[in-house]
C-alpha cells in the first residue's frame, strides 16, 4: 500500500494521509499529506488505494485535533532531523 495509515477510531486500518512522487520530462516532484481535520463525509465515495475494506480518518477524528499552523510549526521542528536520515551519497554512475 501507498500512503500514510494508522488504525481508525474503529481499530481497522484507515489512511490518514498520502505521500505521492511524479517523474515527467526529467523533473521529479514529490509531496503529502496529512487529513488534520476534513469532513470525513467527504472521502464517502473515495476507495484509498483501491483498497475497499478500509477507511479514510484524520487526526481530529482520532482525538488529536491540531491546528494547521501547530502541524506547520511541528513539521518544521523536525524536518531536518528526517531530511538527514536521507541524506545518502548516490553511487557513481557505471559506464
Amino acid at each position: 500500500r501507498v500512503g500514510i495509515w494508522t488504525h481508525g477510531a474503529d481499530g481497522r486500518e484507515a489512511k490518514i494521509g498520502a505521500i505521492g512522487v511524479r517523474i515527467r520530462r526529467w523533473v521529479t516532484m514529490h509531496g503529502f499529506s496529512v487529513n488534520l481535520s476534513p469532513d470525513l463525509a467527504h472521502f464517502g465515495g473515495i476507495v484509498p488505494c483501491g483498497i475497499d475494506e478500509f477507511g479514510v480518518t484524520s487526526l481530529a477524528a482520532l482525538g488529536r485535533p491540531v491546528t494547521s499552523e501547530a502541524w506547520d510549526e511541528a513539521l518544521l521542528a523536525h524536518l531536518d532531523r528526517f531530511l538527514a536520515k536521507l541524506d545518502m551519497p548516490c553511487p557513481p554512475e557505471s559506464a
